[in-house]
């Protein structure tokens, strides 16, 4: 049992909660109750967000890009160092860094995250022998953190739009469409393993590094569950889809696929107005990875327009440069407010945009990653977090004022605990793995840097 001062239920405020669970479930809610001495006692409870957007092994690689080179730093200079790096990656390090990469996300806030997974075979692009071998080290670290995971292996069959042939740094993520249906099986074998809520999805990395055909055979193997892609993340991208297929890329994609509410479009960052609203329509999430949108200089997304068409969104930390909850969410509202040179952008009409952010990104991060999560209500998996109101940045604030606080004037510090399903892997604001974890991390890092 949970017992929490005050909680967000999906019906709004309450006082003094106690929550039960029983197999990662939420199976009652009480409210006007009193602790017993067996409950956890808690400050403020709120749903818990998921990460829907995650590449671990970049978290290595955080600070080693931030120096500029002679010309024009990009996306695709970032893209060419990231290259490099992970020639050295073994299978070792990517469960060691993968482990230490869930457990800050659960002290930020999260619990659960869409590891977007596309790192798969040996320096030189040959296979393990067990072509899940990468895979099998992200569910072990999930195993390892308790987060929950939706492991999303991604078809990466090209080097570029128009079917341009793999380069040698990206031979470590190439598959055929049937090797990658093979390593989707494989990858289903090995979830199996894991709490029931833990489950496979497929992410086509992005138009450019699949095809039409190979798209549709995909898409026509997985009948349900969730799908996640990268798209129009950058105007060179958007420039070569619309010269390879003749169309804009979330154009393309939105007449040419059954693009559903199971879907997640990774960024969507340069859309024209009427793309904007026919993908809030399609009923699919935006997945927006601020703090990474912002370090690689992909440009605002646009925001106000979504959201007035109905939009899902969600967020995630992406190339994990900075895993921070609260950081993500208002450098979102961030990034409106500079672009607009205006205030409170993201919200329709009037409101807290705090409220309007959390619960808006506790939904679509639930809906992106196939979790019954984003809201505390009976029946829901038990993603749950819970936050200190006492605290200095969060003390002088009423109740509605809350989430504003949170996510405009806090710290991820502010994070006591967090269940993942149920799993309660953060308590006093640490992870029960942390000290091991960490350790592990270290000396990894230790031997990652000497073979560089």
């Amino acid at each position: 049992m949970i017992f929490a001062k005050q909680a967000k239920l999906s019906t709004g405020w309450a006082a003094n909660v106690r929550l039960s669970m029983d197999d990662g479930r939420i199976t009652q809610i009480e409210t006007n109750q009193k602790a017993q001495p067996s409950d956890v006692s808690v400050d403020t409870l709120l749903p818990a967000i998921a990460n829907l957007h995650s590449h671990s092994f970049q978290r290595a690689m955080a600070g080693m890009t931030e120096y500029r080179m002679v010309g024009k730093d990009s996306f695709w200079t970032w893209r060419d160092l990231m290259y490099r790096f992970t020639a050295n990656l073994t299978p070792e390090h990517v469960e060691t860094i993968a482990a230490f990469v869930f457990l800050e996300m659960q002290e930020a806030g999260y619990a659960s995250v869409g590891e977007f997974h596309y790192l798969h075979h040996q320096p030189g692009g040959a296979p393990y022998d067990d072509l899940g071998e990468l895979s099998a080290r992200i569910a072990a670290a999930a195993t390892q953190t308790g987060i929950g995971l939706t492991h999303l292996p991604v078809l990466y069959t090209y080097g570029g739009a128009g079917e341009v042939s793999l380069q040698d740094g990206q031979a470590r993520f190439g598959n055929s469409v049937d090797q990658f249906l093979t390593l989707v099986a494989r990858a289903n074998e090995i979830v199996a393993g894991l709490p029931t809520d833990c489950q496979v999805g497929i992410a086509p990395h992005s138009l450019r590094a699949t095809s039409p055909g190979d798209l549709k055979t995909v898409l026509g193997a997985h009948r349900s569950g969730p799908v996640h892609m990268h798209i129009a993340e950058q105007p060179k991208e958007v420039a070569e889809i619309e010269g390879w297929l003749d169309a804009r890329p979330v154009d393309w994609l939105l007449a040419n696929v059954e693009v559903t509410p199971d879907w997640c479009l990774i960024h969507a960052t340069h859309m024209t107005a009427d793309e904007t609203t026919n993908l809030a329509k399609s009923g699919a999430v935006a997945g927006l990875c601020p703090v990474t949108e912002a370090n690689l200089g992909d440009g605002p997304f646009n925001g106000p327009a979504y959201l007035s068409a109905g939009g899902a969104f969600g967020v995630g930390s992406d190339s994990n440069v900075l895993i921070s909850l609260t950081e993500e969410l208002r450098t979102l509202e961030y990034s409106q407010r500079l672009r607009d040179i205006a205030r409170n952008v993201m919200v329709v009409d009037e409101g807290s945009v705090g409220e309007t952010l959390y619960c808006g990104a506790a939904k679509g991060g639930a809906q992106a990653l196939g979790r019954g999560a984003g809201d505390i209500s009976v029946g829901g998996l038990a993603d749950l977090v819970a936050i200190d109101s006492t605290a200095p940045s969060l003390c002088a604030l009423r109740q509605d004022q809350l989430l504003d606080g949170l996510v405009f004037a806090s710290k991820d510090d502010v994070v006591t605990d967090v269940w993942s399903a149920g799993r309660h892997a953060v308590q006093s604001g640490r992870h029960i793995k942390r000290d091991e974890i960490t350790a592990a991390y270290r000396s990894a890092m230790q031997s990652l840097i000497a073979s560089l």
